[in-house]
């Protein structure tokens, strides 16, 4: 088999049909992106659970009675609720806050609102204990042990919190894979389409081919490499279309303080290889099926 005459017929096929190969390739591109952006989402919301849940906190509030007589958790009810919290095997630590150092929290978290600050006093605060787990996941048992107890208010967990916020960035997330898949959807019937159409214009010359002895691949492997070229191209673009949103947006939004940063070589590998074999690979198959059910040459 002539490689010049396969690559030949592959520029002219891109040539031939260049209003479709351009959309093919553009819709390539986006849909790829968005599968980038997908991934790079699953990377950064995996990374925030591991930092977030490492400072995760079960904060156990004592009833008004302790809050306003016990400041120092030095009387028996604190005392005996502190300890068994510290024997528990799956705590890590247990921080006492009265109901002035609450109070002081308090007004560091709501400065910005001093018509709030001016309601709340140190008396409508009540006083806890903080626990710090092991395991963070396992929270429910402590909340569970812990809740109706003698000098027990309530029970709190951050995670409920934070399960909201991951919710949501779940629902960003699977929002740029289901974008992705209608993308992918419309890149695949342009591709069948593009094939169908290069075959159609180029029927005599594969005719005649076919007639003095090419074999079946010989005469179709331009077209499929036509659209694993062009699903290619398409795939550095979606790529570079993702290190450019990285330099210039997400790079000021991902700071680090909340949101992960997302480096360079996270999105280079494993992502862009990922984008590139994706493509390839459903080019080629597309390309094959294509010509397998309408291209009888």
């Amino acid at each position: 088999m002539r490689a010049s005459f396969v690559f030949s017929e592959v520029v002219t096929g891109l040539r031939r049909n260049v209003t479709m190969t351009i959309a093919m390739i553009l819709t390539t591109a986006v849909s790829l992106a968005m599968l980038g952006f997908g991934l790079l989402a699953v990377g950064t919301i995996d990374k925030m659970k591991a930092n977030f849940l490492a400072d995760v906190e079960v904060s156990v509030y004592l009833v008004n009675d302790i809050s306003a007589g016990d400041p120092n958790c030095s009387q028996s009810a604190c005392q005996t609720l502190r300890q068994e919290l510290q024997g528990n095997e799956g705590v890590e630590s247990v921080v006492f806050e009265n109901r002035e150092q609450s109070y002081e929290r308090f007004k560091k978290m709501f400065e910005s609102q001093p018509e709030l600050l001016a309601l709340t006093g140190p008396e409508a605060l009540p006083a806890s204990l903080h626990v710090k787990l092991k395991n963070p996941e396992r929270s429910q048992a402590i909340i569970q042990e812990y809740t109706g107890k003698p000098g027990v208010s309530k029970v709190d967990d951050q995670q409920k919190a934070l399960d909201r916020v991951f919710n949501a960035l779940n629902g960003v997330r699977n929002l740029a894979f289901g974008a992705a898949l209608i993308m992918a959807i419309a890149a695949l019937l342009l591709i069948a389409n593009t094939i169908q159409v290069s075959a159609f214009t180029r029927r005599t010359e594969v005719g005649i081919m076919r007639l003095v002895g090419a074999t079946r691949w010989y005469t179709q492997l331009p077209f499929l490499l036509e659209a694993v070229v062009a699903g290619l191209v398409g795939a550095i673009i979606g790529i570079v279309f993702l290190v450019l949103t990285k330099v210039l947006l997400l790079d000021l939004v991902l700071t680090g303080d909340v949101f992960p940063a997302v480096g360079m070589l996270e999105l280079l590998f494993p992502v862009a290889p990922i984008l590139l074999a994706v493509s390839i690979v459903i080019s080629a198959i597309t390309g094959y099926v294509t010509l397998r059910l309408y291209v009888r040459h």
